[in-house]
């Protein structure tokens, strides 16, 4: 299962999309919007440091005040299609602010444009805005065909189709079939008059009309002829890009995302629930949106949910990242035996997010579950036992297991062959290969992918897992102070 939901999108096409960004390469890109103040945003920025950007939360977060905040610096967006005042209750819109730095080569090839929209007088303000083809997808793309009003007349039995009737371009068949992983290339499009269209199936030689298709089916049809026809360089915005899709389409439409920048030039942003839409993005493409705060960096939407103070455990301890998260369950699992089910570990991106979530919950009387602090042993942030901050042993923690376990790599052979899944006779091989990989490695985040690879694609996962739990079994000391630490944060 691993593998198969492994990312196809390549690290040196994600590094030069990156890079193409960094070095102001588009000829039309959204850089960064800051809100001065919009809904509960109060001089908060966002940096667009990748072409596809995901902006997770939970509901009520702001991730469609972001979206639409960054919609506003383009021309053919008005501000009132996301942020309408109503004459009850939206009295607090005065004083509304967004300012943007843009790319634009067509108006100036050398230098970054500054652009704002202000809310004055009861009236939204902007001046000399920006043009760029915008593509705005909303929660309403996926209702049914027979519910949306515009296709009632074709239910009619006096209805007679005189339009034209033309198969999906082979473009959008290809990218629609990998999406969804069926094939579509027999499937029509048929004009129904004022510029718009209905879809006509095939399976196995049987039509059928879109009255009959999936929701996210059809909407992804639909997203993808857009934006294959849409303009070089032009933005893309997604409500809630996994609706109506099986999560393994909701990474692969990401993925045609990061493609089509690669090709098109096309930024996109989109708003998700979904830890699926966020495998194949890099950290500096993902925002967090908490408590009138964004955070860049990757997170799983259950840690994000933590740091907003939705937590259903006794205990929330707050780490870096998916490793530290792993090791700390590792020895509490086994220390706390039925009490772990009490706690909540949390990976939340940076030892900088995990000391400030931390100290957040400790000072929110609304929140209720106790807080505690993990940092890795080479964070800047001190351990302080009366601050329920803690360190982890040695510095950097994956290059930290790896040496132990190479250290006395002689003495357990046998059991981490078996852990491997390897039989005991593999033993020297098992032992070479740790050697060799600690010999070639140059970035430590990389060390259990390396290994595995090298003994025949062992998943990491099961990598991790062995020498994580060798770790603990022979370091009863930390994991016992570790212990200790966390069961006086448990309530009685």
């Amino acid at each position: 299962m691993e593998q198969q939901n492994r990312s196809e999108i390549r690290q040196s096409e994600i590094a030069d999309l990156l890079d193409k960004v960094k070095k102001h390469s588009f000829g039309k890109y959204l850089l960064k919007t800051s809100m001065s103040k919009i809904r509960g945003f109060c001089g908060e920025d966002i940096v667009f440091d990748f072409p596809v950007t995901a902006l997770i939360g939970p509901n009520g977060s702001g991730k469609s005040s972001v979206l639409g905040a960054a919609a506003c610096a383009y021309k053919i967006i008005k501000p009132g299609m996301f942020f309408p005042k109503s004459a009850i209750g939206d009295d607090s819109m005065s004083g509304w602010r967004a300012e943007y730095e843009l790319i634009d080569k067509e108006t100036n090839p050398r230098q970054l444009i500054r652009r704002n929209s202000n809310f004055k007088k009861a009236k939204w303000v902007r001046r000399d805005v920006a043009e760029r083809p915008v593509l705005f997808f909303g929660i309403e793309r996926t209702v049914p065909a027979g519910e949306k009003p515009r296709f009632k007349k074709l239910m009619r039995s006096t209805y007679r189709h005189t339009g034209v009737l033309e198969n999906l371009s082979p473009a959008v068949a290809v990218q629609v079939s990998h999406i969804l992983g069926k094939e579509v290339s027999e499937f029509l499009v048929a004009s129904i008059g004022q510029n718009d269209d209905f879809l006509v199936g095939n399976h196995n030689g049987n039509e059928f009309s879109e009255f009959h298709f999936g929701a996210g089916e059809s909407s992804i049809i639909r997203m993808v002829k857009e934006i294959e026809s849409a303009p070089n360089n032009a933005l893309l915005l997604i409500e809630e890009i996994e609706n109506g899709l099986h999560p393994i389409a909701t990474r692969c439409m990401v993925e045609y995302l990061i493609d089509v920048a690669k090709r098109k030039g096309i930024q996109s942003i989109f708003t998700t629930h979904s830890n699926d839409a966020l495998m194949s993005l890099p950290n500096e493409a993902i925002w967090s949106c908490a408590n009138g705060k964004l955070k860049q960096g990757k997170l799983d939407v259950e840690s994000l949910r933590a740091v907003s103070g939705k937590i259903d455990k006794d205990v929330a301890i707050f780490v870096e990242d998916e490793f530290a998260k792993e090791w700390v369950a590792t020895i509490l699992r086994n220390g706390l035996r039925q009490s772990f089910e009490r706690i909540g570990i949390y990976a939340v991106g940076g030892d900088g997010n995990a000391f400030s979530t931390h100290l957040h919950h400790r000072q929110d009387p609304s929140v209720e579950s106790k807080s505690l602090c993990i940092v890795d042993g080479d964070s800047a942030v001190n351990e302080d036992v009366d601050e329920w901050i803690f360190r982890l042993a040695g510095e950097q923690p994956e290059r930290t297991i790896y040496q132990y376990i190479l250290d006395n790599v002689d003495e357990h052979a046998a059991v981490l062959a078996v852990s491997l899944h390897k039989s005991p006779d593999e033993q020297a091989y098992v032992v070479e290969s740790i050697r060799k990989i600690m010999l070639s490695n140059r970035d430590p985040h990389l060390l259990f992918t390396q290994l595995g690879i090298e003994l025949g694609f062992v998943a990491e996962s099961i990598v991790r897992s062995a020498f994580l739990t060798l770790w603990a079994r022979e370091n009863k000391d930390f994991c016992s102070q570790l212990c200790d630490f966390v069961r006086r944060r448990l309530p009685a």
